[in-house]
């Protein structure tokens, strides 16, 4: 990151302001909410902006400024419309280590002023820094429409409960899980709705009735095959709530990067014959964590139920008792294909489509070949790289035309997928001429010959 977000506290301390017309004013404006005291310096000084100074204890000089106006200021503000007097102040400001803010010139600022969301005491903001200013407007924008003014109420109600709900909870977990029930339940909509009194009665009342003690949960959730886009509104909230985070090879990193700050992550990734925590291990440090008492969240890639062995795990809570939750995700074939520009059904080419392991248990190839020759079906491998020989040869042997399309999609929905191509006859050899690495999909059907007209994802560009 090129800036790291902090928030100041700048009631009642000493800011200098160079310039003094309309961008300065409007810096003026935001420094004065703030409570800074203004102490402005132009040879011309905007009315509003005076006024402004003054009413808050700062000054005016309408003279041309000078080095000395930085001594005692916490903060300085180049405003002016003159790059070159910019850069004077911006560089007797580095010179004595003071914050400086030089308008519409990253090159010159050590601070930046983002986009801001006012929920006060919430407060968001949003900054490109300074790369891509109007973005940052528009992405404030979007949060002023999903941030209704009933959060600043709700920030409010919890700073006057805070000290006795931290009374009331020994440990911060405990409490931090109560205010998350508190800003996503009952009470928060009592707010929203502009039912104060209502609002207050029912945190009181879930106060007075939670002992402090809580149960562990499990989450299992689908993570989709790469795109953080794919995750569900569910998918996310359980990721921002987990206490503990059990995730696998295949779930990327910017969607690892979702969940909670401090929530502790624990690699429990599986490959083809090496797996860096054995199923059976897994399954009972679900259970173990749970039984701790924390909140659990087992990402996996795609869906938790398509191949992701989640039966097996949440066959082993249901075994001791402890509560669970599913969220889908979307499948690799699915996610993959339509990046890929592959239907996986058409009415003129596939009517049913069906996903196969490439390997079984055992690690053999022991399909039931007769069923996955129908010229009117798309079959999905995954997990088929490995064995895509066998499984080519297999195919044509009990009756599938050498000549069906087929296509590999490496890392499907994310910024490295490729796709590639061929029939049954030379998709194998695709794999050594293209260097093709796990996680890859393979489709065979008569669908991916659609897939140069129709492909509309395109990392590359």
């Amino acid at each position: 990151m090129d800036f790291l977000p902090l928030f100041h506290n700048l009631k009642n301390r000493p800011v200098l302001l160079v310039g003094g017309g309309e961008v300065a004013l409007r810096k003026g404006r935001l420094l004065s909410q703030a409570g800074a005291v203004l102490h402005v310096v132009a040879p011309d000084i905007d009315a509003e902006l005076a006024e402004l100074a003054v009413q808050g204890g700062g000054s005016c000089q309408q003279r041309d400024w000078q080095a000395n106006d930085l001594n005692g200021c916490v903060l300085v503000i180049a405003a002016t419309d003159e790059r070159a007097v910019n850069a004077q102040v911006s560089a007797a400001a580095q010179a004595q280590h003071l914050p400086i803010n030089a308008v519409d010139a990253p090159d010159l600022c050590t601070v930046i002023f983002p986009a801001i969301v006012d929920r006060s005491p919430l407060m968001v903001a949003v900054s490109s820094g300074g790369d891509a200013p109007v973005l940052a407007r528009l992405v404030r924008a979007k949060l002023e429409t999903w941030l209704p003014p009933g959060y600043s109420r709700l920030a409010q109600l919890a700073a006057r409960f805070r000290q006795q709900v931290k009374a009331h909870f020994s440990d911060i977990r405990s409490r931090r899980i109560f205010w998350e029930n508190v800003f996503q339940g009952a009470v928060a909509e009592h707010m929203f709705a502009g039912r104060e009194a209502d609002a207050e009665q029912t945190l009181l009342q879930q106060l007075n009735a939670d002992s402090g003690s809580t149960g562990g949960e499990v989450y299992l959730v689908g993570a989709g095959p790469g795109d953080p886009d794919l995750l569900t509104f569910r998918a996310l909230r359980l990721m921002q709530q987990a206490d503990v985070v059990l995730y696998d090879r295949l779930v990327a990193e910017p969607i690892l990067e979702l969940c909670r700050r401090d929530a502790d992550r624990i690699y429990v990734g599986k490959r083809r014959a090496e797996h860096a925590v054995p199923q059976e291990e897994i399954n009972q440090l679900l259970v173990r964590l749970a039984q701790e008492g924390k909140r659990v969240l087992r990402l996996k890639g795609g869906d938790p139920f398509i191949f992701g062995r989640g039966g097996e795990e949440i066959d082993e809570l249901s075994a001791h008792g402890i509560p669970f939750q599913v969220v889908p995700g979307i499948t690799a074939a699915s996610g993959c294909a339509a990046y890929a520009g592959i239907p996986l059904t058409h009415r003129d080419h596939a009517q049913s489509v069906r996903f196969i392991t490439g390997h079984l248990k055992d690690g053999s190839l022991d399909l039931p070949w007769s069923e996955l020759v129908s010229p009117q079906q798309t079959i999905v491998f995954y997990m088929g790289l490995v064995g895509l020989a066998d499984i080519c040869r297999e195919l044509i042997a009990h009756g599938r035309i050498a000549a069906t399309p087929a296509a590999l999609v490496q890392q499907g929905t994310t910024p490295q997928q490729r796709v590639f191509t061929g029939t049954l006859a030379n998709l194998a050899e695709l794999v050594a001429e293209h260097e093709v690495h796990a996680p890859t999909l393979v489709i065979v059907g008569e669908v991916v010959q659609l897939q140069e007209r129709l492909a509309w994802f395109n990392p590359a560009q």
